[in-house]
């Protein structure tokens, strides 16, 4: 397996944009594709933030993880955030999601960032066991979802 940033690997944008449109669409339902698309043009210009990181093995992309400014329009006093952690189903259960979280938290460090945000509505216990803390649990347009962050110090 190899990780990239997703500006190495370009042709993975849109197999991207669409897995993670339709796995959480439902937590910001005015947001397009195309939207998402656009969106994710900016990890093609190379800066620290947006990176997203892609996983694959033989061509095959297997997962994504990012460092974003901003991913709840309701906390934007938080940044940044570990986002978009997907791994393909076919995948899963083999360690790549936890492997491109820290990618991102070395990425992070190494930029001098001291701590990270994320939300989940269902994977509070894979970050635990990655060392992230329960910042707050609350309603995220709809959807239960648990904040979570960590020092990277």
């Amino acid at each position: 397996m190899q990780i990239s940033t997703l500006k190495d690997k370009p042709h993975y944008l849109l197999p991207l944009a669409q897995w993670h449109h339709a796995e959480w669409s439902y937590l910001n339902p005015e947001r397009s594709l195309d939207e998402r698309i656009e969106e994710m043009q900016e990890d093609l210009e190379g800066k620290v933030i947006p990176t997203t990181f892609v996983a694959e093995d033989d061509g095959e992309l297997l997962g994504s993880a990012c460092v974003l400014a901003d991913d709840m329009s309701s906390h934007p006093e938080l940044s940044p955030w570990l986002a978009s952690v997907y791994v393909a189903t076919q995948h899963r259960k083999k360690g790549i999601g936890s492997v491109l979280v820290k990618q991102v938290m070395q990425h992070a460090q190494d930029n001098g960032i001291k701590r990270l945000y994320l939300y989940t509505p269902d994977q509070a216990q894979l970050y635990a066991r990655l060392g992230w803390q329960i910042f707050s649990e609350e309603l995220y347009n709809g959807t239960p979802v648990t904040i979570m962050s960590i020092d990277l110090g």
